[in-house]
Order: structure tokens, then C-alpha cells, then sequence
């Protein structure tokens, strides 16, 4: 019996291939590449010492992946993959709803053609769009603000919908806050494509010298020292997350739901200094006026994960720079893009 990991070649993706195949599972991976890589693969193999199948194939691609079913004796699935810039789903929105719908849509319908109703899947804290309290529990309100998020928020109620239709459902709705950080080795990390759209590798990248400064947006905002206040979660503890849901599956009701935070927030004042300390390297910022959508403060309730899961972060703000700082300063442009991949299906 093997884990069917989509977007296995990505951020979370690859660190949760780590820990899986650590933990004893046989995975079996699908990625088409479109936002990650071929190395991030063969360093996860090279991490773990095991060797495991991956297909460069995209799941909207029916008749390829219902080969690799047939393939594989498959358990489970976890369901990473997805496009995932906001930005871009603002300028490209039906990009977005066509393949993260539908790619979702193919996959859980192959599932049941062959008998498989174990799925997690990743979703995210955008679902909740502008919170009302602090801190945010799964029952709060969702009303995602962007296409990225609607797709995510579309996506929890089509698998709602399938498992209150199917009893034979197992899944789990895993709302990830921001992760970050990196495998501690400094081997596999975040390598955004382009301008990075989250806080952390933006940082990473100008301690390196790729980019001039960081923009804090707004420096107004009712908190600790006016800058924007988010729920840093290293990425090594949020894989970890997954293999906790997985293990649950089984015994669980049809359909749990479940946030993945710290319970706790850093400002982006705090997360520069924590950077400078765990680097060494004087990083430059300026403030810039708040982006339109963006709220002062945003941190989970981890309280579910942590008593149902038996689940909690062992990695806090200093862990999550040093391990960034290291895989970034191990790798300063990144995965290098010259690598032999995969077989095909």
C-alpha cells in the first residue's frame, strides 16, 4: 500500500515526502512542475536513502492518471498540488478556477473509479478572508477575498458535499497559516518562481543579495509595532501535521477539518530582526503604504489539531530563520534547473 502524493515536487510537498518515507510509508508522487522542480525529488531521495516512483503528469489528465492507479496499490492520497500565487490569481483568476477545480474534480472522481476514500487535503487560512476574532478557530466564518482563496474555500465544500453524499469518505481539511523555513540539512526549501509573494523568502533573498530591500507594508496597524502580524509555522512541523491527519484517517468521521498554525504571531519588524540574527546580515526595508485587502493581525486557534492529532509546533521563529538562512545561503538561485526526471506513465 503506497500515499499517492500530489504536488510532491513542491515546498510543502517535498519536506512531507521526507517525513513520510521516514515514518515508514511507500509514496508514490504526481507533479506536472509547473511551480516546483525535478531537483527537490532527487534531493528527497538523496535526504531518505529511498528511492520511490514519481510521474511528471498533470492531474487534469484523466486517462494518465488512472494508469497510475491501476499502477500502485494506493492507500491514500495527499493533495498538494495547485497553483498558489494570490497575485496571479487576481490577474489570471479563471487560470486558477480551471486548474485547481477540475485537477481536484479528476482526482477524487479516479479515487473512487478504484476504491481509494482517504484524501487530505492542503487547503489554507485564506479561506477565512478578513477574520472578525483573534484567534481563528475552524468554526469562524469563511469568505475568501481572492481567486486563489475561492478556490480553496470551492474546493472544502465540493469534498464536504462528496463526503456527506459518500459515507465512505475519509477526509481531512488541513488550513495551513504561513509556512516557512526549510529542512534543516538545507537541501530542500522554498524556491518561489520570480518575485516571491510571501514575507519570508522575500527576506531570504535580499540577505543573499538578490534583492535590494524589503517593503513592509503599512506600519500603522494595531499591533505590536504597527506592522503586519501573521501565524509563522515551520514547514518541517506542518508536514509533520499531515502524517498526524494521516494516521487519524481511519478512525475518524467522514470529514474533519483542522488549522495548522503556531497559535501564535510575529510581526514583520520581528521576523526581519529574528532574519538578521539567524544570518548575521543587516536587512534593509522601507514602509510602504497597506496593500488593499490586508489585515493586522491573523493567528490560528490550534487547539482542535492539538488534542484530536495530537499535534503540536516544536520549531519556533528563530528555527524557522536559521533553517531558511541555511538553505538559502546553501542555495542562493535556488534548485538548479538542469536535472533528469521521472518516468513516464
Amino acid at each position: 500500500m503506497a500515499i499517492l502524493v500530489t504536488g510532491g515536487a513542491g515546498y510543502i510537498g517535498s519536506h512531507t515526502c521526507v517525513e513520510l518515507i521516514q515514518a515508514g510509508y511507500d509514496i508514490v508522487v504526481v507533479d506536472n512542475l509547473c511551480n516546483s522542480h525535478k531537483e527537490a525529488i532527487h534531493r528527497v531521495s538523496e535526504l531518505t536513502n529511498q528511492s520511490f516512483t514519481t510521474y511528471h503528469i498533470d492531474l487534469m489528465d484523466r486517462e494518465l492518471l488512472e494508469l497510475v492507479f491501476a499502477k500502485h496499490d494506493i492507500e491514500a492520497v495527499i493533495h498538494f498540488a495547485g497553483l498558489k500565487a494570490v497575485g496571479e490569481s487576481v490577474e489570471r483568476p479563471m487560470k486558477y478556477y480551471r486548474q485547481n477545480l477540475y485537477s481536484t474534480i479528476v482526482l477524487c472522481e479516479v479515487m473512487e473509479k478504484f476504491g481509494v476514500y482517504q484524501l487530505i487535503f492542503s487547503s489554507s487560512a485564506t479561506v477565512y478572508g478578513i477574520p472578525k476574532q483573534m484567534p481563528i478557530d475552524e468554526d469562524a466564518p469563511l469568505g475568501a477575498i481572492n481567486p486563489y482563496g475561492r478556490t480553496k474555500q470551492m474546493i472544502e465544500q465540493m469534498l464536504q458535499d462528496l463526503a456527506h453524499a459518500n459515507p465512505h469518505w475519509r477526509i481531512s481539511l488541513l488550513r495551513y497559516f504561513n509556512p516557512v523555513g526549510a529542512h534543516e540539512s538545507g537541501r530542500i526549501g522554498e524556491d518561489p518562481g520570480g518575485v516571491p509573494n510571501n514575507l519570508l523568502p522575500f527576506i531570504a533573498q535580499v540577505a543573499i543579495g538578490r534583492r535590494k530591500e524589503v517593503a513592509v507594508f503599512g506600519n500603522d496597524y494595531d499591533t505590536i509595532d504597527g506592522t503586519g502580524v501573521r501565524d509563522y509555522i515551520h514547514v518541517v512541523d506542518l508536514a509533520l501535521g499531515h502524517l498526524k491527519a494521516l494516521s487519524k484517517l481511519s478512525e475518524s468521521s467522514n470529514l474533519q477539518v483542522y488549522n495548522l498554525g503556531t497559535g501564535r504571531g510575529y510581526s514583520v519588524l520581528e521576523m526581519i530582526a529574528a532574519y538578521e540574527k539567524a544570518s548575521g546580515r543587516k536587512i534593509p526595508y522601507r514602509i510602504a503604504s497597506r496593500r488593499p485587502g490586508d489585515i493586522g493581525l491573523c493567528y490560528a486557534n490550534t487547539a482542535k489539531a492539538n488534542a484530536e492529532l495530537g499535534w503540536r509546533t516544536e520549531r519556533g521563529i528563530d528555527e524557522m530563520c536559521r533553517d531558511s538562512w541555511r538553505w538559502q545561503s546553501m542555495n542562493p538561485n535556488g534548485y538548479k534547473q538542469e536535472e533528469v526526471f521521472a518516468e513516464q506513465v
